[in-house]
């Protein structure tokens, strides 16, 4: 705790020298040579310290978490992305080059620490930050120009154009390879080590690896390797595992003051007490925001308890909101409100909130105690980096390379399952037999390698969808997989049999009313919506059909990668290239 509270404190001194070192070139050589300057900085750890502190916040903060909705959270409003109606923008935030000076001004600077091996800690820190960096570019826009060096304003380096995305990437693993070899090996959540230079690595190498074999690009299997490779050290050398602590460990992960140290890797710390906080709860429980509400189909990813398949059921598809719920991955129960659902706290069992949740799905990921539902007042840590993502990148990596072993599965994927006590994955039993669901175009991912481990990737899948959902993965794995017409597929919600009153949880109490025609005399508790208002997939009855009246597209010439923002290719001249597609809609002519 006062580690975390210290961190932070930290972030607020280094904004201070962040204006005095580096806002502003003339500002820089006009002061006196006896104050704070670039020459006399950087002598000791606290200042290398003070300043690398800043590139902590080019990490995802808890919204980039809990705001996630692509094709398997849906909000009551659609992002671009989805739609598919993205513009070519003027500038972009994603497009900002400020944190890379700032990285590449440090690397020009250490040198002037006068202890070596402090040096060499915090430049791999800042390679670190630059791989991280650079992995962010490349997987929004491909190519980009590769920059090792501070430059200016008016650097002409900046109107040189892009390198190709295989260059920057070999800039990437030296980095990486870098920062792997040089940072400490202890364990510490709130600061960057040896171990979470591996599971970046590992996390990476696996984008990188399944984007070029999925989009035909060369080097594919190199990059897979890689991401074995670090994985497979991360597992055997760095003592991390799964957490397990209380009845639903998988829940309790997300809800933790203080994040865990046996599984979470690196986390972003929140706190009341210092005015750090997020909105997860009011994000799932408020009747006033998004209200997202997980996907029908993604629902019916999650197996039954027994390790068989929800959707091999005789007409699993009808089956309305308490039966489907019967009997599932413990996951299930831990994400979403199912029957018998109580607040973290509290004794009172909750339905879902129909007037809270768009689906009927609803999600109590990162939710807390009652006291946290006030906009922005909650303070639970958001792992960044945790165990489990790296043993599923493990288990990917080695089944798209068609090395994956039944030894492998159990030391990664099949120990994810034991912490909700699901059956191991048997690798030859999903080969004999791959799961119709995964692999249908309505529902599936009928783009995934077609070859004797083709039943088995799907469930790695299925793993990663399950246990990694509502953490910042999903678009990006679509993106790399190449299934990108899943955001054309109609977004369905849980079924409802029309008019009538409904005991979601067959707990005795009524929970919600479907009317037609007046408005019924209301009950305190109970949630009323008019047939009118839902969209109910056989018009009278059927599942909710959310956003049924936007024609939802994505263009596969352009829409795997971002736009480059129109006033960067104009003050480069043309030189800097959009990216394919995208030139006709930039109403530029370079």
């Amino acid at each position: 705790m006062k580690k975390n509270i210290t961190m932070n404190f930290r972030y607020m001194i280094l904004a201070v020298i962040l204006l005095a070192l580096t806002a502003c070139e003339d500002f820089l050589t006009r002061r006196p040579k006896d104050e704070l300057s670039p020459d006399t900085y950087f002598r000791t750890e606290t200042e290398c310290q003070l300043y690398t502190n800043n590139f902590y916040t080019i990490l995802p903060a808890a919204t980039d978490f809990y705001q996630e909705d692509d094709d398997y959270i849906i909000p009551n409003s659609l992002s671009t992305k989805v739609i598919g109606n993205r513009v070519v923008p003027t500038t972009a935030g994603t497009w900002n080059w400020n944190m890379l000076r700032q990285i590449n001004f440090f690397l020009s600077r250490s040198h002037q620490c006068e202890d070596n091996a402090v040096r060499e800690k915090y430049e791999a820190l800042a390679r670190f930050f630059r791989a991280y960096f650079y992995f962010e570019k490349v997987k929004r826009y491909g190519d980009v120009a590769w920059v090792d060096e501070p430059i200016d304003a008016n650097d002409k380096t900046l109107y040189r154009g892009r390198d190709p995305r295989a260059m920057v990437m070999e800039h990437v693993l030296e980095d990486i390879d870098f920062a792997i070899e040089n940072l400490p090996s202890g364990k510490d959540v709130f600061r960057v080590t040896k171990w979470t230079a591996l599971a970046l690595k590992s996390r990476i190498f696996l984008f990188e690896g399944t984007f070029r074999k999925y989009h035909g690009l060369q080097g594919w299997e190199d990059c897979l390797k890689e991401s074995a490779a670090a994985s497979l050290k991360f597992i055997n050398e760095s003592g991390y595992g799964i957490y397990k602590s209380g009845t639903t460990p998988y829940q309790n992960l997300f809800t933790l003051a203080d994040s865990d140290r046996s599984e979470v890797i690196l986390t972003r710390a929140y706190k009341q007490s210092i005015s750090l906080v997020h909105d997860a709860n009011g994000a799932f429980t408020s009747t006033t925001s998004s209200r997202n509400g997980l996907a029908k189909d993604v629902v019916d990813m999650y197996l039954m308890s027994d390790g068989s398949r929800f959707t091999d059921k005789p007409r699993y598809d009808a089956m309305d909101f308490y039966d489907e719920m019967q009997n599932r991955d413990p996951r299930l129960a831990q994400t979403i409100r199912t029957p018998g659902y109580t607040r973290i706290g509290d004794t009172e069992i909750l339905a879902p909130n129909m007037a809270a949740v768009t689906t009927g799905y609803q999600p109590i990921k990162y939710v807390c105690e009652k006291k946290y539902d006030s906009f922005q007042t909650s303070e639970n840590d958001m792992p960044v980096f945790r165990t489990a993502e790296v043993y599923l990148n493990y288990a990917e990596a080695k089944a798209e390379l068609d090395q994956l072993t039944q030894g492998d599965l159990d030391i990664s994927v099949n120990k994810i399952r034991a912490r909700v006590s699901m059956p191991a994955i048997n690798m030859d039993q999903a080969n004999a037999d791959p799961d119709p669901y995964l692999l249908d175009e309505t529902t599936g991912y009928p783009n995934v390698t077609k070859s004797a481990n083709t039943g088995v990737i799907l469930e790695i899948r299925r793993e990663r969808t399950v246990e990694l959902i509502l953490e910042g993965f999903r678009y990006w794995d679509i993106m790399r997989w190449k299934e990108g017409k899943r955001f054309e597929r109609p977004f369905y919600g849980m079924r409802l049999d029309g008019v009538g009153e409904y005991d979601l949880d067959r707990n005795g109490t009524v929970d919600f009313v479907v009317y037609e025609g007046d408005a019924p005399a209301t009950a305190q508790g109970v949630v009323y919506k008019s047939l009118s208002e839902l969209n109910l997939s056989s018009g009278t009855e059927g599942n909710i059909v959310l956003h049924g009246d936007i024609k939802r597209s994505f263009d596969e010439s352009k829409d795997y990668l971002y736009p480059i923002p129109t006033e960067d290719i104009v003050l480069t001249q043309g030189v800097v290239k959009q990216n394919p597609g995208w030139d006709a809609m930039d109403g530029l002519d370079f």
